[in-house]
C-alpha cells in the first residue's frame, strides 16, 4: 500500500486506451474542458496521435501549442524542463492543462528506464502547482510491466472512461527502482581525467566521436556535453573522472564517471531560475542528447548520453 501523499492541486492521471476512437474520444474531451474553463492547453504526443487530436479539434486547435513528442521528447529527460515546464512558466497564472504522451510502442529498452523515472518526477516537478498532465498508454501496444508502473506513477488511471485511484501510487519507489549501475563497456575507449585535463578529454572525446562517424552540429553537441559533464566531475565529484566513449546501435555514448553523488532528483530537469548562475550543464546534456541514462549511488555517479549518428 502506497504511502505517498496524494496533491490535490497538481493533477496527473494515466489515460489507459485501446483503440484510436477511444484514444480521440477522451483526448478532446480533456482538452475542450480545459478550452471552456479557460486553460491554456498543450499537446505533446507522438506524431501518428497529434495528427487525430488536431483533425479531432478542427478550428477548436487554432492557437493551441502542438509538439510531436519523438522529437521533442526524443530524451526523455529534457520534456519536464523543455516541454512541460516551459508551457507552464510561460502561462504563470491559473491552471494550464497537458497532454503529455512520453511513452509509445517503440521506445527502447534501454530508453524504457528514463522514461518511467520522466513519469515519476513529473510529481516532484509540479508539486502544488496548478496543473493538470494527462499521459495517455496504449494497453494494446505497451507491456504490462510498462502498464503497471503507470498506476505507481500516476496518483490516478483513467480506464473504460472512469477515473479511478491509484492504490499503487508512489513515484519515488519507481525513480529508486530504475536508478539502475550502468556497467562498464569493454571495448570503450577511455581517458582518466583531472582538473588539468579538461582541454585534452574534450579533445580525445571530439575525435572518437569522429571516429565513429559523429560529424557536424552533432560533433558540436558532443563536446559541449563532454565539457559540462568533465567540468562538474571536477567541480563537485571529486576533482576527477573518467570519460568512456563507444558506438552501438547507430549512435555514439559517451559516459562520464566520478565520485560525486547527486542528491537532487530533478537535477538538470529544473529550469534556472532568473538571474541564476551556474547549475545549468547537466540540463545542456539533456538538450543535446537523444537519450541519457544516469546513476548515482554512494561509490559515485555514471552520466551516459546518446547521440545518433
Amino acid at each position: 500500500m502506497s504511502t505517498t501523499a496524494v496533491d490535490e492541486t497538481f493533477e496527473h492521471p494515466a489515460l489507459f486506451y485501446r483503440t484510436e476512437e477511444e484514444y480521440t474520444e477522451q483526448t478532446l474531451s480533456f482538452v475542450r474542458e480545459g478550452l471552456a474553463a479557460g486553460e491554456p492547453v498543450a499537446v505533446a504526443v507522438p506524431g501518428p496521435n497529434l495528427e487525430l487530436i488536431r483533425a479531432g479539434l478542427g478550428a477548436d486547435g487554432e492557437g493551441l501549442l502542438f509538439l510531436d513528442m519523438t522529437e521533442a521528447g526524443r530524451n526523455p529527460g529534457r520534456i519536464i524542463p523543455r516541454v512541460l515546464r516551459g508551457f507552464a512558466d510561460a502561462h504563470p497564472t491559473g491552471r494550464v492543462r497537458i497532454i503529455g504522451e512520453p511513452i509509445w510502442a517503440g521506445r527502447s529498452a534501454v530508453e524504457y528506464p528514463a522514461c518511467a523515472q520522466h513519469e515519476a518526477l513529473i510529481n516532484a516537478a509540479f508539486a502544488g502547482r496548478e496543473a493538470t498532465i494527462l499521459c495517455p498508454y496504449d494497453e494494446a501496444r505497451l507491456d504490462e510491466e510498462v502498464l503497471a508502473d503507470a498506476r505507481v506513477t500516476h496518483p490516478t488511471v483513467i480506464t473504460g472512461g472512469r477515473t479511478e485511484f491509484s492504490a499503487a501510487y508512489d513515484w519515488e519507489a519507481v525513480v529508486a527502482r530504475y536508478n539502475e549501475e550502468l556497467p562498464a563497456v569493454p571495448h570503450a575507449a577511455v581517458f582518466s581525467f583531472g582538473a588539468g585535463d579538461l582541454s585534452a578529454v574534450r579533445t580525445f572525446a571530439v575525435a572518437e566521436a569522429a571516429r565513429w562517424g559523429l560529424a557536424g552540429p552533432r560533433l558540436i553537441d558532443a563536446e559541449l556535453a563532454v565539457a559540462e559533464l568533465t567540468t562538474n566531475s571536477v567541480i563537485h565529484g571529486g576533482g576527477r573522472g573518467t570519460l568512456a566513449i563507444w558506438s552501438e546501435a547507430g549512435q555514439v555514448v559517451c559516459e562520464v564517471r566520478d565520485a560525486g553523488r547527486l542528491t537532487d532528483p530533478l537535477a538538470g530537469r529544473r529550469p534556472p531560475e532568473p538571474g541564476q548562475l551556474g547549475g545549468r550543464g547537466l540540463m545542456l546534456v539533456h538538450y543535446v542528447s537523444d537519450l541519457v541514462r544516469l546513476y548515482t549511488g554512494d561509490d559515485g555517479t555514471t552520466v551516459r548520453f546518446y547521440l545518433a549518428l
